[in-house]
């Protein structure tokens, strides 16, 4: 399978020539053939342009789940445009900066428009309501009929992921960059006319990627699923009929407790995949047991590289499953169209290090070129710098990977970076954002065992503060994910022989000690 004219546009619309009669979108309500959502794309970016009264350069999308969202990102495409997800949940100071640093034309809104109007004002504003009285689809809109004027090197969309120095990070991938992959995930997975393939990631996560390409450039239907689906991931793909199962391994966690993965129920998937956190034995034997006809997959990969790089295909039978050193399944081997070394503090080669990747998936750098120190290494393992080219650099992920039977085994976070239901989050932003509550003299946030998986608990020095009112100083700057669970108020900071912050002893003094365990997961 390949991609053509290597755009992501270019290819979707030749699939939906090929399979105009196929249904290619299931969101909200609505289905959609390829060649009615080729349709509703035209339309919709006629609308846009003369919206903005020209083609834009950069869209976002504050959408989330609806026609508007997917029919969105195509119509941006459709205009040469780079896609910026923004999700829905942002409070207006994060749209803004975002908007700035991605230079946004125009944004994309499918609900209330009400936040996107106070981050840039409503004349950058296209409202997309799907309401009983009005739905913008059945609205009269021209065509647009221009060619599609985009190349492989222009970037497709810029995702903005947490960054520790309090500004989030932009990650321009480009179109070619997806090519490979792509490729590679349709042909590895089987996937064309009559698959159906899940869609339990929002647009701010990149495996919705994955989910969106792999389905619509090889004639497959989008599932996507509606808020609550993945509470109840056997009705979801049981409804559905699901053939292509993607999400985070922390599903498999719920649906456990909610004793809802019995043997044998998800009989219609043919392969499971799993990325964005430690897939552990105990989840993959779980969903395995439920999906018994379905290929068991744990990926890996962070938005730098492109959605995934590396991939473990468990074994059809169980008792040739590894073991490995930390219980979980390993992330397997890197892609062969692409490199990696595993990198020690002392910059040599070996077992246990570093993971480093590089390749036509490897990004170019963060829209914010000042971002890009100490993230890329020359061939011999020194820091690439501004005087040396990072075209063939490896990319340093901050992922200590240790290699095990022949298979790459994920051991933890070099930095203070975690998951939180599978958005990447940088602890140092959330501290750097109570740091401006002006009674806080400093913050450490900690990332704490939880029987949902991970919680976020704030520790911080100086006057005494209301939860709720640190609560709110979150909630003004950061999305919901991102806030602590709980705020504890210290008289000061227990510090480790090197005079450091000693965060064992800081959690054990908020936590009963066998229950301690500060942990960081793999981060995108």
């Amino acid at each position: 399978m390949s991609v053509e004219n290597g755009t992501l546009f270019a290819s979707f619309a030749a699939s939906a020539e090929r399979n105009a009669g196929e249904p290619a979108l299931r969101v909200a309500g609505h289905q959609l053939t390829y060649a009615q959502l080729l349709e509703q794309v035209e339309r919709l970016a006629g609308r846009i342009v003369e919206r903005h009264g020209s083609r834009p350069r950069v869209v976002g999308l504050c959408a989330s789940r609806s026609l508007a969202a997917y029919v969105g990102y195509l119509a941006a495409l459709r205009l040469s445009a780079t896609v910026v997800p923004l999700g829905t949940q942002l409070p207006a100071e994060r749209i803004r900066s975002i908007c700035a640093a991605a230079g946004a034309d125009l944004l994309i809104a499918d609900d209330d428009p009400a936040v996107a109007i106070q981050a840039v004002g409503a004349d950058r504003v296209l409202h997309l309501p799907d309401t009983a009285d009005r739905r913008w689809y059945e609205e009269p809109a021209p065509r647009w009929d221009e060619p599609c004027a985009a190349a492989p090197d222009a970037v497709a969309y810029t995702l903005f992921t947490s960054g520790s120095t309090g500004a989030p990070k932009g990650v321009p991938i480009r179109h070619r960059n997806l090519t490979a992959y792509l490729a590679s995930c349709i042909d590895t997975y089987q996937v064309g006319p009559g698959s159906r393939l899940s869609q339990t990631f929002e647009l701010t996560f990149d495996p919705s990627v994955f989910d969106m390409f792999v389905a619509w450039l090889s004639g497959a239907l989008l599932v996507v699923a509606a808020p609550g689906d993945t509470l109840a991931p056997v009705r979801y793909v049981r409804d559905h009929e699901i053939t292509h199962w993607f999400s985070v391994p922390s599903v498999i966690s719920l649906a456990r407790r909610l004793r809802q993965l019995r043997p044998g129920s998800l009989p219609t998937l043919r392969y499971s995949l799993f990325a964005g956190e430690q897939l552990t034995l105990a989840q993959a034997r779980a969903w395995a047991e439920a999906a018994p006809g379905s290929i068991l997959e744990n990926l890996y990969g962070p938005t730098e590289l492109t959605v995934t790089c590396t991939r473990y295909r468990l074994p059809a039978d169980p008792a040739r499953w590894p073991r490995t050193s930390n219980d979980t399944v390993p992330i397997g081997r890197i892609y062969p169209h692409l490199e990696g070394v595993l990198l020690g503090p002392d910059g040599v080669a070996g077992d246990d290090g570093e993971l480093c990747v590089r390749g036509p998936q490897r990004f170019d750098g963060y829209l914010d070129g000042g971002q890009n120190a100490r993230r890329f290494v020359s061939y011999d393992g020194r820091p690439a710098t501004e005087t040396e080219p990072v075209r063939h650099a490896w990319y340093r992920t901050g992922d200590r990977v240790r290699l095990e039977d022949g298979e790459l085994v994920h051991l933890g976070r070099l930095d203070d970076q975690v998951k939180i239901h599978g958005y990447r989050v940088e602890l140092g932003e959330i501290e750097s954002v109570l740091r401006r509550h002006s009674p806080v003299e400093d913050v450490v946030v900690l990332a704490l065992p939880d029987p949902a998986g991970i919680a976020l608990h704030a520790v911080y020095t100086g006057d005494a503060v209301d939860e709720a009112v640190l609560a709110a100083a979150v909630a003004r700057h950061l999305p919901p994910y991102m806030a602590p669970e709980r705020y504890h108020r210290v008289q000061h900071f227990p510090l480790n022989g090197n005079g450091k912050i000693d965060r064992g002893r800081l959690a054990a003094g908020i936590h009963p000690p066998q229950e301690i365990s500060v942990q960081h997961t793999p981060a995108r």
